[in-house]
């Protein structure tokens, strides 16, 4: 394995003036949507940058230097954040007093995937993974999208013609876009729609005005260490409980995009380093953002789009490019400029992300053909939905269990999981085929995946 990876690096050398050019590729084909997590969620852009080029750094470290992948946040976390600031709204709190307990939440799914590793490196993936098919990941993954909807509304409602020309945009540049402008739609989308917005005297840069050019990338108030100093332990246990099932799904997405990665640079990392290892990086890469108030991590697809464009898969290149996100995570000025940004221009693009979130799921359960002329599978799809858009848009957004809550989604998981272990025709193998086995990804865009 070792000779395959050295003939790809050695088969197109690189210096380090192309090393570098191609790095900041792949920070700005990550970047539009790892900044637009925080900027929906309300956590910090300079921490976000900062773990997501030590996540990276992490994730390289554990699979040792292998895996040329980079960790960006993680949109299937959002419906959680959302949950977690609801129930701390309920109990008093404001938006950043209720984040960090969210991000508590987010660090205990970190945690999880070390869980994971350890069934793989135990029992081998596919006994493992027979307790999270299609059937069960597909329509939780749908239910994700549908619960997120109201909020994209909610934000474009505050003025229709940015989100509008936001979602033109991304259209646009993913339909007809060439190169670059293909990989980077929803960046494009976001541009466009914030400089219209500055045009027509939409945007308040006071504050990019008063920030600094460098500056520490988080506060202590922002971190999950602040919570305990007058903690509510009743809320900690509602941040895990709604958030944790999350990563049962976006932990199959990680080993979807590791197929996909194989599959681009034709070498199975799947076996070297293993899936144990991946996990393990993107688990810790994710546990260590949390405690210091930044967004879950995730690989990043549009990432794997850029190494297929380029047939260049050295992942020197993608360390260089989490080198350019720590940078970059030191400069306030930088962060007060997309906390200006419109409620409408983050509407429009979440009115997209949020669809392809659920389509996704669509695909998910297309792909594996799923059969719906089964009554188990029927059954199990119909409540998951039922249970996530129910809950969610029901009288109490959540189903009280003694001192805590759960989140539609959380209950949907939860069910879906059980029903798929109790009832009798689970015939599920894993990587039976190459589409079936990558299927799963929840990143806003995913080009150029050999799938």
């Amino acid at each position: 394995m070792a000779d395959v990876q050295k003939a790809i690096y050695d088969a197109r050398p690189l210096g380090a003036g192309k090393m570098t050019v191609l790095g900041l590729q792949h920070l700005f084909a990550m970047f539009g949507a790892t900044i637009l997590v925080p900027v929906i969620t309300g956590l910090s852009v300079s921490a976000t940058l900062l773990f997501a080029g030590l996540g990276t750094l992490l994730f390289h470290l554990l699979t040792k230097l292998k895996v040329p992948a980079f960790l960006g946040s993680s949109f299937a976390f959002l419906g959680g954040y959302a949950a977690v600031t609801q129930i701390g709204a309920e109990r008093g709190l404001d938006l950043v007093h209720s984040l960090p307990y969210a991000c508590i939440g987010v660090f205990c799914a970190g945690l999880m995937y070390f869980v994971l590793a350890g069934l793989f490196a135990a029992f081998g993936p596919k006994r493992v993974m027979r307790f999270f098919p299609p059937i069960v990941t597909g329509p939780i993954i749908i239910a994700i999208g549908l619960t997120l909807s109201g909020s994209a509304i909610q934000n474009c409602s505050q003025n229709w013609w940015l989100a509008i020309v936001a979602v033109l945009v991304i259209l646009l540049c993913n339909i007809f876009g060439k190169g670059m402008i293909k990989i980077v739609p929803i960046l494009l989308g976001v541009l466009v729609s914030y400089l219209v917005a500055a045009c027509f005297g939409q945007v308040d840069f006071t504050q990019v005005k008063e920030a600094a050019w460098i500056g520490l990338p988080f506060r202590w108030e922002n971190t999950a260490f602040a919570v305990f100093q007058n903690p509510d332990w009743g809320l900690i246990v509602a941040a895990i409980i709604a958030i944790l099932p999350i990563s049962l799904a976006t932990m199959v997405e990680h080993i979807g995009d590791m197929c996909a990665i194989s599959s681009t640079t034709d070498v199975n990392y799947l076996e070297d380093p293993g899936l144990h290892r991946t996990l393990m990086g993107d688990g810790l890469a994710t546990a260590v953002a949390s405690l210091f108030g930044a967004p879950a991590n995730t690989t990043y697809g549009e990432n794997t789009g850029v190494l297929n464009i380029t047939k260049v898969f050295d992942p020197r290149v993608i360390r260089i490019a989490a080198c350019f996100a720590i940078l970059l995570s030191f400069c306030p000025k930088f962060s007060a400029l997309i906390g200006a940004m419109p409620a409408a221009t983050i509407g429009g693009v979440s009115l997209v992300l949020y669809g392809m979130i659920s389509a996704v799921g669509v695909r998910n359960i297309v792909e594996n053909q799923v059969d719906f002329t089964h009554s188990r599978n029927l059954f199990i799809a119909a409540l998951i939905l039922v249970l996530a858009i129910g809950i969610k848009y029901g009288a109490n957004d959540a189903i009280s269990i003694g001192f805590t809550s759960l989140s539609g989604l959380a209950v949907a998981a939860i069910v879906g999981i059980l029903l798929n272990a109790i009832l009798p025709g689970n015939d599920y193998e894993f990587n039976q085929s190459s589409r079936g086995a990558s299927a799963v990804n929840f990143g806003p865009r995913r080009t150029g995946e050999n799938k």
